[in-house]
Order: structure tokens, then C-alpha cells, then sequence
């Protein structure tokens, strides 16, 4: 069955870092572009602090500017429509500047006239305390909003979905370092996740949200787990996308015409 005409609604996606959008929940944004819907990407910092894989990919020492434009290549993979790159610093997104950056949330939802809003949930998926901040910044912005407040999706990951990806590229010759991104234990992603409301089968755009992690190339690295997928394992692990919806539910129900229920508590 096709996916219901989302032209006229605007999705707003919330992250802190370049490559974020993409490992949360790529899969969505594309089929929600393809759906119709504008898809609208709000990065926080320019992620200055990553790492670099190859400092070949750097040759003018400035990694913010070099992963700004990874997201921007991989927000067109994915159909995203506009990209907003704010400046925050990167590693202290939940202290500093709060108030504005409230404001520049809220800015962007009264400026696209945002249907929902997509973020991290309180688990910022592994406890990267920058996504945790995200996830409090969207949250205080949409609640400001009250009555006129769109939806307020929370993104995860179901649990040990990270290790299963982890070990089928094991399998296929990759070593996990010992530093860098893929350092982090497989088994974080997802541990405290709360039961979601909505899961979105993204089996058809598993290939886009693949090709768009892999445009993130310094913090990717020219091998890594993802790369290293057959294509039925990329669908098995990575084809749903879970999200639960802030209550008391304000908004359109958006997500849920694209997904089924999930498992509420």
C-alpha cells in the first residue's frame, strides 16, 4: 500500500550533530520526503570535536566546515528540503546558551510552521550527554508553545540492534579500534530506551539511509560496520525506526500514518 500524500505538512528534525540525522533515523526523513512531506533539519553544532578519520579529508584543519558539508550531502540523499547549521559548541550543547538556543527552536517551528518535530529521547540513544541536551532544549521550545505546539516525536533504537549490525560486520572481516566512534560499546544504543509508540517500517530506504551515514566520511572512517553490510543484513538490522510521542499529545498524528503502534507501557 502506498504511504498517505504528506505534501503540505513539514517535518522538523532535531540534532546535535552532523551525521546524528542520519544513524537516528535516516530511514524516516526519506520516506517522509517521499511521502511528500518537507523535511526540514536543524544541526546544532558543527561538530568540531569529532573525530577524523583520515586527515587527508581535512587538509585546511577546520572539521567543522568539512562536516557541514558531509551533512549537507547526506541531507540530499536523504530529501531533506532546507538545512539550518547553528554554531553551538560541540561537546557542551545541555549547558551553554540555553535560552537561545529555546529561541532558535522555537523560531524555526513558527517559521516552517512545523506539523512535528523530531528529536532524541532522554537517552540521547547511548547517553551522549550532547543528545541529551538536544533533547531537553527541543522539549523545553515545543512545550513553550503550548495549544500551538506540533508533535514531539522522541527517536531510539530498539535494543542490541547496534550489537547485531556490529557483529554481522565482524563476521565480514571488520575489526571494531579501539578509538573513534566505533569505539563505543555496541551495547549502549538502546539500553534505557523507553517502549515506543510508533515504529516505521524503513526496509525500502535502508540503502538511502546507508549511502547518507556513509557521506559522513571523517567520522565514518573508509571502513566501518555499515560499509560492511550485505545488503539483506542493512535491511534486517536497520529496516524500523522507533520513536515514542510526547504526551499529552498535541498536534497531528504524523508519524503514525506512516508507522504501526508500538509498545506502550
Amino acid at each position: 500500500m502506498p504511504d498517505a500524500n504528506l505534501s503540505g505538512r513539514t517535518v522538523l528534525a532535531v540534532f546535535a550533530h552532523p551525521d546524528d540525522e542520519s544513524l537516528a533515523c535516516g530511514g524516516t526523513l526519506a520516506r517522509l520526503a517521499d511521502a511528500g512531506a518537507r523535511v526540514v533539519l536543524l544541526c546544532a553544532s558543527r561538530g568540531r570535536r569529532g573525530a577524523i578519520s583520515d586527515p587527508a579529508l581535512v587538509s585546511d584543519g577546520d572539521l567543522g566546515r568539512v562536516r557541514a558539508e558531509e551533512l549537507l550531502q547526506a541531507a540530499k540523499v536523504l530529501g531533506v528540503a532546507d538545512v539550518l547549521i547553528l554554531d553551538h559548541p560541540d561537546g557542551d550543547l545541555r549547558w551553554a546558551d540555553a535560552p537561545l538556543f529555546d529561541t532558535e527552536i522555537t523560531a524555526a517551528i513558527r517559521d516552517y510552521r512545523a506539523d512535528a518535530v523530531i528529536t532524541f529521547d532522554d537517552d540521547g540513544l547511548y547517553w551522549h550527554v550532547d543528545h541529551v541536551g538536544i533533547h531537553e532544549r527541543t522539549w523545553d521550545a515545543v512545550e513553550a508553545l503550548g495549544a500551538d505546539a506540533p508533535s514531539l516525536y522522541f527517536v531510539t533504537m530498539p535494543k542490541g540492534v547496534i550489537r547485531q549490525v556490529f557483529d554481522a560486520a565482524v563476521r565480514l572481516g571488520w575489526k571494531q579500534p579501539a578509538s573513534g566512534p566505533w569505539a563505543i560499546v555496541p551495547d549502549a544504543f538502546g539500553l534505557d530506551a523507553k517502549p515506543p509508540t510508533v515504529v516505521v517500517d524503513v526496509g525500502d530506504w535502508v540503502p538511502r539511509k546507508v549511502a547518507a551515514v556513509l557521506c559522513h566520511r571523517t567520522q565514518m572512517g573508509a571502513d566501518n560496520p555499515f560499509i560492511r553490510l550485505d545488503p539483506a543484513d542493512a535491511r534486517r538490522w536497520l529496516g524500523t525506526e522507533q520513536f515514542r510521542r510526547l504526551e499529552p499529545q498535541t498536534g497531528c498524528s504524523l508519524l503514525e500514518e506512516l508507522g504501526q503502534p508500538g509498545f506502550v507501557s
